[in-house]
Protein backbone atom coordinates (compact mmCIF):
# COMPACT_ATOMS: atom_id res chain seq x y z
CA UNK A 1 0.00 0.00 0.00
CA UNK A 2 1.20 3.31 -0.76
CA UNK A 3 1.89 6.46 1.79
CA UNK A 4 -0.67 8.73 2.25
CA UNK A 5 0.24 12.37 0.85
CA UNK A 6 0.05 16.24 2.72
CA UNK A 7 0.22 18.77 0.32
CA UNK A 8 0.63 22.01 1.70
CA UNK A 9 -0.57 25.13 -0.72
CA UNK A 10 0.90 28.35 0.85
CA UNK A 11 1.70 31.89 0.34
CA UNK A 12 0.82 35.09 0.67
CA UNK A 13 -2.88 36.21 0.68
CA UNK A 14 -4.02 36.55 -2.81
CA UNK A 15 -1.84 34.56 -4.59
CA UNK A 16 -4.26 32.14 -6.14
CA UNK A 17 -3.72 28.99 -3.16
CA UNK A 18 -7.43 28.31 -3.46
CA UNK A 19 -7.17 27.37 -6.84
CA UNK A 20 -3.99 25.52 -7.23
CA UNK A 21 -4.91 23.42 -3.87
CA UNK A 22 -8.91 22.73 -5.65
CA UNK A 23 -6.80 21.90 -8.63
CA UNK A 24 -4.28 19.13 -6.24
CA UNK A 25 -7.37 18.18 -4.49
CA UNK A 26 -9.66 17.21 -7.05
CA UNK A 27 -6.64 15.50 -8.81
CA UNK A 28 -5.55 13.14 -6.07
CA UNK A 29 -8.90 12.84 -4.91
CA UNK A 30 -7.77 14.27 -1.53
CA UNK A 31 -9.23 15.98 1.58
CA UNK A 32 -9.14 19.76 1.23
CA UNK A 33 -8.73 21.81 4.13
CA UNK A 34 -8.77 25.20 3.78
CA UNK A 35 -7.55 27.79 6.72
CA UNK A 36 -10.11 30.53 5.65
CA UNK A 37 -13.23 28.05 6.53
CA UNK A 38 -11.76 26.86 9.42
CA UNK A 39 -11.37 30.10 11.06
CA UNK A 40 -14.56 30.68 10.16
CA UNK A 41 -16.14 27.61 11.27
CA UNK A 42 -14.20 28.11 14.65
CA UNK A 43 -14.71 32.34 15.25
CA UNK A 44 -17.82 33.31 13.16
CA UNK A 45 -16.19 36.76 13.21
CA UNK A 46 -12.43 36.37 13.17
CA UNK A 47 -10.21 38.76 14.70
CA UNK A 48 -6.93 37.41 13.24
CA UNK A 49 -5.17 37.85 16.40
CA UNK A 50 -2.41 35.53 16.83
CA UNK A 51 -4.22 32.91 19.20
CA UNK A 52 -6.95 33.05 17.01
CA UNK A 53 -4.64 31.71 14.16
CA UNK A 54 -3.03 29.06 16.70
CA UNK A 55 -5.87 27.96 17.09
CA UNK A 56 -7.10 27.88 13.37
CA UNK A 57 -4.22 26.04 12.41
CA UNK A 58 -3.79 23.48 15.56
CA UNK A 59 -7.75 22.42 13.78
CA UNK A 60 -6.62 22.41 10.71
CA UNK A 61 -3.54 19.95 11.32
CA UNK A 62 -5.91 18.28 13.64
CA UNK A 63 -8.09 17.54 11.08
CA UNK A 64 -5.11 16.63 8.38
CA UNK A 65 -3.48 13.98 10.95
CA UNK A 66 -7.06 12.35 11.12
CA UNK A 67 -7.03 12.08 7.56
CA UNK A 68 -3.69 11.14 6.86
CA UNK A 69 -3.95 8.14 9.99
CA UNK A 70 -6.66 7.20 7.94
CA UNK A 71 -4.85 6.51 4.43
CA UNK A 72 -6.35 9.66 2.93
CA UNK A 73 -4.37 12.15 1.05
CA UNK A 74 -4.88 15.78 2.36
CA UNK A 75 -4.57 18.83 0.56
CA UNK A 76 -3.98 22.14 3.12
CA UNK A 77 -4.57 25.85 1.89
CA UNK A 78 -3.36 28.51 4.12
CA UNK A 79 -0.75 30.96 3.63
CA UNK A 80 1.58 29.04 6.16
CA UNK A 81 3.79 32.79 6.81
CA UNK A 82 5.43 30.80 9.92
CA UNK A 83 8.06 28.64 10.09
CA UNK A 84 6.58 26.82 13.31
CA UNK A 85 3.63 25.82 11.13
CA UNK A 86 5.07 24.97 8.28
CA UNK A 87 7.14 22.40 10.65
CA UNK A 88 3.91 21.52 12.67
CA UNK A 89 2.86 19.99 9.13
CA UNK A 90 5.92 18.34 8.30
CA UNK A 91 6.12 16.96 12.03
CA UNK A 92 2.73 15.39 11.18
CA UNK A 93 3.54 14.29 7.99
CA UNK A 94 6.76 12.31 9.05
CA UNK A 95 4.73 10.99 12.37
CA UNK A 96 2.10 9.55 10.42
CA UNK A 97 4.63 8.43 7.94
CA UNK A 98 2.79 10.13 4.94
CA UNK A 99 4.58 11.96 2.06
CA UNK A 100 5.10 15.94 2.77
CA UNK A 101 5.68 18.12 -0.15
CA UNK A 102 5.26 22.20 -0.26
CA UNK A 103 4.18 24.15 -2.51
CA UNK A 104 4.22 28.16 -2.59
CA UNK A 105 2.33 29.62 -4.95
CA UNK A 106 3.27 33.47 -6.38
CA UNK A 107 1.56 35.85 -8.43
CA UNK A 108 3.40 39.48 -9.65
CA UNK A 109 2.12 42.08 -7.82
CA UNK A 110 0.70 44.09 -10.01
CA UNK A 111 -1.68 40.65 -11.28
CA UNK A 112 -2.42 39.91 -7.74
CA UNK A 113 -3.61 43.47 -7.11
CA UNK A 114 -5.91 43.38 -9.60
CA UNK A 115 -7.43 39.75 -9.02
CA UNK A 116 -7.89 40.82 -5.29
CA UNK A 117 -9.93 44.49 -6.64
CA UNK A 118 -11.99 42.01 -8.70
CA UNK A 119 -12.26 39.12 -6.76
CA UNK A 120 -16.55 39.08 -5.63
CA UNK A 121 -16.92 35.63 -3.85
CA UNK A 122 -14.45 34.24 -1.66
CA UNK A 123 -14.29 32.92 1.67
CA UNK A 124 -11.14 34.83 2.60
CA UNK A 125 -11.18 38.67 4.33
CA UNK A 126 -7.66 39.01 2.59
CA UNK A 127 -7.52 42.60 0.71
CA UNK A 128 -4.67 44.26 -0.57
CA UNK A 129 -3.57 45.70 2.53
CA UNK A 130 -3.57 42.60 4.25
CA UNK A 131 -1.31 40.74 1.34
CA UNK A 132 1.24 43.68 2.41
CA UNK A 133 0.67 43.45 5.63
CA UNK A 134 1.44 39.63 6.02
CA UNK A 135 4.09 40.05 2.96
CA UNK A 136 6.06 42.15 5.90
CA UNK A 137 6.10 39.09 8.20
CA UNK A 138 6.20 36.21 6.33
CA UNK A 139 8.75 33.88 7.82
CA UNK A 140 11.88 33.10 5.21
CA UNK A 141 11.17 29.92 3.08
CA UNK A 142 13.92 27.53 4.27
CA UNK A 143 12.83 24.47 3.24
CA UNK A 144 12.16 22.02 0.08
CA UNK A 145 9.22 23.04 -1.96
CA UNK A 146 7.50 23.87 -5.52
CA UNK A 147 7.19 27.01 -6.56
CA UNK A 148 4.16 27.80 -8.53
CA UNK A 149 3.97 31.13 -10.21
CA UNK A 150 -0.11 31.75 -10.86
CA UNK A 151 0.79 35.47 -12.82
CA UNK A 152 -0.24 34.03 -16.02
CA UNK A 153 -3.37 31.82 -17.65
CA UNK A 154 -4.39 29.32 -15.45
CA UNK A 155 -3.55 26.66 -17.88
CA UNK A 156 -0.18 27.46 -17.22
CA UNK A 157 -0.50 27.60 -13.58
CA UNK A 158 -1.88 24.04 -14.32
CA UNK A 159 0.74 22.78 -16.14
CA UNK A 160 3.50 24.06 -13.35
CA UNK A 161 1.39 22.02 -10.76
CA UNK A 162 1.21 19.13 -12.51
CA UNK A 163 4.99 18.94 -13.67
CA UNK A 164 6.80 20.19 -10.60
CA UNK A 165 3.57 18.39 -7.92
CA UNK A 166 1.44 15.66 -9.49
CA UNK A 167 3.60 13.84 -11.97
CA UNK A 168 6.30 13.11 -9.12
CA UNK A 169 3.21 11.97 -6.78
CA UNK A 170 1.91 9.79 -9.17
CA UNK A 171 5.36 8.21 -10.17
CA UNK A 172 5.81 7.36 -6.66
CA UNK A 173 2.39 5.93 -6.49
CA UNK A 174 3.17 3.98 -9.42
CA UNK A 175 6.41 2.67 -7.98
CA UNK A 176 5.01 1.35 -5.07
CA UNK A 177 2.05 -0.44 -6.47
CA UNK A 178 4.53 -2.46 -8.66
Amino acid sequence: MSRPALIACCGLPGVGKSTVSGYVADRLDASRYRSDEVRKELFPDPTYEPEETARTYDELLGRAREDLEAGRNVVLDATFSSRSFRGQADLIAREVDAECAFVRVTCEPGVLRRRIERRTETVSDAGYAEHLEVRETFDSFERDHDAIDNSGPIEETFRQVDHAVLDPIREDLDRAQS
